[in-house]
C-alpha cells in the first residue's frame, strides 16, 4: 500500500503544473542555449575565415549555421518545451499573448527571461572563443546591408518569422497535428528560413537572440549597428501576431 502511494505521488509531483520561476528559468536556459549554439557556429565559421583570410561567408557556412540554430531549437524544444513551452523567442511569446494563449504576467516573465537567457548565451561565446571573436564581428551580430533597405530588412524578417510562427503554432498549439514531432520540424523549419535569407539580414527572427549578441559585441569592442536593432524587433513581432491569427483564423473548425 506505501508503495502504492508513494508512485501515485510521484505521478502527482510529474503531472503538477511547473511554477512561473521554473518556467522563467526554462526559457532562459532554452533561449541562452539556442544563442551559444548558434552564434557558436557563428564565431566557429569567423575565425576559421580569418584564418583563411576569406571575407564572407559562404552558402556552405551559411547552412552550417542554420543547421547549428535548427539543433539548438530542436534541442530547447524536446527539453524545455515540456516546462514552459519552449518560446526561447520574444516575438512568439507575444503571437501568443495576442491571441490568448499565454496571459500578461507569463509573457512579461518569459520575455525578460529570454533576453537575460540570450546575453548569457552570448557571453558563453564569448568565453569559449576569446574575446578576439567579439572584435571581428564573431559573435553573430545580425546586420544588413546595401542595397538592402531598412523596410526590406523588417519586412523580410517579418516573412521568416511568419513562417516560423505558423510551423510552432501548428505543430505545438493543435492537438490535430502528429505528436512528438514538433521540435524537429520547427527546427528544420529555422534552418531552412537561415538558409533563404543569411545572407540578406542574418535570419535572426528572435528580438532576444539579436539583443544578445549586440550587447555582449559592443561590450568587448565590436562593431555593432544599434540603429538597425529595430528591425531586429518590429519585424519578427508583426510577423508572429500575423501568423498566430492567420492559423487561428485558418485551422479553426468549421461546420460543413
Amino acid at each position: 500500500m506505501s508503495a502504492a502511494r508513494s508512485a501515485g505521488a510521484r505521478q502527482v509531483r510529474v503531472s503538477a503544473e511547473p511554477s512561473n520561476l521554473v518556467k522563467m528559468l526554462a526559457e532562459g536556459l532554452g533561449t541562452a542555449f539556442l544563442v551559444f549554439v548558434g552564434c557558436g557556429a557563428v564565431a566557429s565559421a569567423t575565425l576559421l575565415g580569418a584564418t583563411l583570410k576569406e571575407k564572407a561567408f559562404t552558402e556552405a557556412e551559411f547552412g552550417i549555421i542554420g543547421l547549428a540554430f535548427a539543433i539548438g531549437i530542436c534541442a530547447a524544444a524536446y527539453t524545455i518545451g515540456k516546462v514552459s513551452g519552449a518560446h526561447v523567442n520574444p516575438a512568439i511569446t507575444i503571437g501568443f499573448w495576442a491571441t490568448r494563449r499565454i496571459d500578461t504576467p507569463t509573457a512579461a516573465m518569459y520575455i525578460i527571461a529570454q533576453f537575460i537567457g540570450a546575453v548569457i548565451g552570448a557571453l558563453g561565446v564569448v568565453e569559449v572563443f576569446g574575446t578576439q571573436v567579439a572584435k571581428l564581428n564573431g559573435l553573430g551580430a545580425t546586420a544588413y546591408m546595401e542595397p538592402t533597405s531598412a523596410i526590406q530588412a523588417m519586412f523580410a524578417e517579418a516573412i521568416g518569422t511568419f513562417i516560423f510562427m505558423m510551423v510552432i503554432t501548428s505543430m505545438a498549439n493543435d492537438s490535430r497535428s502528429p505528436a512528438g514531432w514538433g521540435g524537429l520540424i520547427i527546427g528544420l523549419t529555422l534552418g531552412g528560413i537561415i538558409f533563404v535569407m543569411g545572407s540578406v539580414t542574418g535570419a535572426s527572427l528572435n528580438p532576444a537572440r539579436t539583443f544578445g549578441p549586440y550587447l555582449i559585441q559592443s561590450l568587448f569592442g565590436g562593431p555593432i549597428t544599434w540603429g538597425q536593432i529595430w528591425v531586429y524587433f518590429v519585424g519578427p513581432i508583426i510577423g508572429s501576431v500575423a501568423a498566430a491569427f492567420t492559423y487561428d483564423y485558418l485551422a479553426k473548425p468549421r461546420r460543413g
